[in-house]
């Protein structure tokens, strides 16, 4: 009897596993979930929506876009790695939920172990903004202002534990200066409060759109190299802070357990549109260059991504208050 019942189980294994090619090639059949792990028009929003766009009309069927904001994007990432592995939920998120946040906090998912990496879908290129009222014009006379009125400028960021938040520390530790860290459960919230002058600093996606407009100053750039939308800003690397710009990038995520023929036809399309015309422009708009990698590039990139904020946290001894 046992030796009946091992034989049927391992026939059924066999035609389960025959089975996967075929549905990876019949997925999507339904509406697919993108669960965005912060508010709405935040700089998470600001790309999230547009790729949901671009998968619905590439795949077709509706990508669904759910914000599940707070406690720095946790919550909805906690959401993500615990949804069913059945290939229609998936987690759209900058890399501070995954490489920064469980650093500092205890996290109810692993980064490495709750997910599959699919595919990279931007990189954000953003810098130090800070308002008018503030009477600075460059970067050197923000460092000399914050030096001479200790506490007296306040920075917004998306929330405690993000890239965002790890970037003000690392430029206090890096230039000795002391500006207050204002957390906001998104990007968005902390724009209104710095447009409205109750703030001074963001380094966030959302706060870019308002420099042409004149509304806050881009003082510096938080990337490689200088961005061709605003080539006369410096990054910080040229105003002598090496290793300060902690990188944000978007990817996204499967639960662990979604099949791997589902994962490779969905990084295929990703790639495929990222190669656009279209989709580079858009992505342009909003200051995102999207590189091009496999789940396997991905994977090591996070890995990378966790030790170097690691070593980063450790230096600048950053915790959460």
């Amino acid at each position: 009897m046992m030796r009946r019942n091992f034989f049927g189980f391992l026939i059924v294994a066999l035609a389960i596993m025959e089975s996967l090619p075929a549905l990876a090639q019949s997925w999507p059949d339904r509406p697919v979930k993108l669960i965005l792990p912060y508010g709405p028009g935040g700089g998470t929003d600001l790309i999230g929506r547009p790729w949901a766009e671009k998968l619905s009309q590439a795949l077709g069927q509706q990508f669904v876009v759910e914000n599940r904001g707070g406690a720095s994007g946790m919550i909805g990432t906690e959401i993500a790695a615990k949804a069913s592995p059945d290939g229609y939920t998936f987690l759209l998120t900058p890399n501070a939920p995954l490489s920064v946040l469980p650093q500092l906090r205890k996290t109810p998912y692993d980064p490495i172990l709750s997910f599959s990496p699919v595919g990279r879908v931007g990189d954000q290129i953003t810098g130090f903004v800070v308002h008018p009222s503030v009477g600075v014009k460059t970067f050197p006379d923000l460092i000399a202002y914050a030096k001479a009125k200790p506490g007296k400028l306040a920075f917004g960021s998306s929330g405690l534990g993000t890239s965002t938040h790890l970037r003000i520390e690392m430029l206090k530790y890096k230039a000795g200066v002391d500006i207050l860290h204002v957390p906001y459960r998104g990007s968005a919230d902390a724009l209104n409060d710095l447009l409205a002058g109750n703030i001074q600093m963001m380094n966030e996606l959302s706060a870019i759109s308002h420099v042409k407009g004149g509304k806050v100053i881009l003082l510096a750039v938080n990337h490689t190299e200088r961005y061709p939308e605003f080539p006369n800003v410096p990054t910080l690397k040229e105003l002598g802070y090496e290793g300060a710009d902690v990188p944000i990038w978007f990817s996204i995520q499967a639960p662990s357990g979604v099949s791997k023929d589902v994962i490779a036809k969905f990084n295929r399309t990703i790639l495929d549109i990222a190669k656009t015309d279209a989709m580079k422009a858009r992505m342009q708009a909003i200051n995102v260059l999207v590189p091009l990698q496999t789940p396997e590039e991905m994977a090591r990139f996070l890995e990378n991504d966790i030790k170097a904020n690691s070593e980063l946290i450790k230096a600048a001894d950053i915790k959460i208050e």
